[in-house]
């Protein structure tokens, strides 16, 4: 087994660290860190060396040190949305310490008297705002990392434009230093000047008659953007439950369309992903504008077609067929991509269509059914039925 030799250092924002974490520092032949943390940490014995810029070339860097003593300073919990996350997919865990010191999220929480596992705890330091849409419901508390001192305004406008302008904000400003600062204001009234360094605190007001959009699938149709080629409410639900998602799984929708189903599985589960291959240009603007209003501003578009925009893709998790079923080879691709223990489900309108899928059922096994769906409306001065369009589908579990 290897012996570490890379050290990651958490900081307070008043310097301070364990005295194990001290020790290792001493030790270390070269130190990385920022002009602020080294500020923090002005007597070093090892070499000081910032960041490169670009960033990632970080971790070429470390690799050519490795088998020499290295620190890394870092604030708060390293493994809490900090380097240490990042690291950690370059380099086993053999290799590394980790000494943390309390986050940014646990001394946010401690200020507010909140219990940490009942927040939610997010980042948009780099990252559009919009993420925080997926996270909004009634009563919920969030806590979140920002990039600058203009988020909070940011954050308030998005508030308001979800019905949740009667939230509560609270920034926390420089937490655990000589500088701490709390500022609080409700999110329709901000307009407050901050710090940049802060961990933003959100209480969720909705504004009576706010629409509570859940993450289980099935949002209606009305939440999207469309020309009328979507996967419906009724359809997409059980087109989601038969794909399972799962945190971190990655997902290809063929045919994303106004990307419901690529969007409603981002929503269902922490750390997915989703491809959307999407030939159409007014499809995949309103597929991103459909992403970035549901709180999921990263979903991948492709301007591409399947089969041939499918071979320089990531191995999927997951395959929804939404369109393109006729094309040659698409659902041979498919299969041969999909991971093992993954989920294909294709859905189908035309006849041409479903006769792909019952050969695939023939061939492969899985499951076939036929969806319908009928919704009441006028009939003259009456009710009646009306149906949409049979839907069939076909899932298969990969073995």
């Amino acid at each position: 087994m290897n012996s570490p030799w890379l050290t990651m250092i958490g900081l307070g924002e008043d310097g301070s660290f364990s005295a194990a974490a001290q020790t290792a520092l001493a030790g270390s032949e070269i130190v990385y860190g920022s002009a602020r943390h080294f500020d923090l940490v002005p007597e070093l014995s090892g070499e000081k060396r910032l960041w490169p810029s670009p960033f990632a070339k970080v971790f070429e860097d470390l690799a050519a040190l490795k088998g020499r003593s290295v620190a890394v300073l870092a604030t708060g919990d390293p493994q809490w949305y900090g380097i240490g996350s990042s690291l950690a997919r370059h380099f086993p865990s053999t290799d590394m310490t980790v000494f943390p010191a309390p986050s940014a999220f646990q001394l946010a929480a401690a200020r507010l008297g909140w219990a940490v596992q009942e927040c939610e705890c997010l980042s948009v330091h780099g990252r559009p705002v919009d993420r925080l849409r997926c996270h909004l419901y009634p009563g919920a508390r969030l806590l979140a990392l920002t990039s600058n001192g203009h988020a909070p305004r940011d954050v308030a406008k998005l508030l308001q434009d979800e019905g949740y302008g009667a939230s509560r904000m609270t920034v926390l400003e420089h937490l655990g230093g000589e500088k701490e600062r709390i500022v609080s204001g409700i999110a329709k009234e901000w307009s407050k000047d901050v710090a940049d360094f802060h961990t933003l605190g959100i209480e969720a007001v909705a504004s009576p008659g706010t629409a509570v959009n859940s993450r289980i699938p099935g949002l209606p149709d009305e939440a999207f953007r469309h020309d009328g080629k979507m996967t419906k409410q009724e359809v997409r639900a059980v087109t989601l439950a038969a794909l399972k998602p799962y945190p971190g799984a990655l997902l290809w929708d063929i045919g994303s369309g106004c990307g419901s189903v690529a969007i409603e599985w981002l929503r269902a589960a922490d750390r997915t992903k989703a491809i959307g291959l999407e030939p159409h240009k007014e499809r995949r603007l309103m597929a991103a504008e459909n992403a970035s209003s549901l709180g999921v501003p990263h979903l991948d578009l492709i301007d591409t077609t399947a089969p041939d925009g499918l071979h320089d893709l990531p191995e999927p998790n997951a395959i929804f067929i939404g369109g393109g079923l006729t094309a040659n080879g698409v659902l041979e691709t498919c299969l041969s991509a999909l991971k093992s223990g993954g989920c294909l489900v294709a859905n189908a309108v035309t006849l041409e269509s479903e006769a792909v899928l019952l050969n695939a059922y023939q061939q492969h096994g899985g499951d076939l059914k036929r969806l319908s769906v009928q919704q009441a409306s006028a009939v003259g001065g009456l009710t009646g039925w009306r149906p949409a369009m049979p839907v069939t589908q076909w899932s298969f579990v990969k073995s």
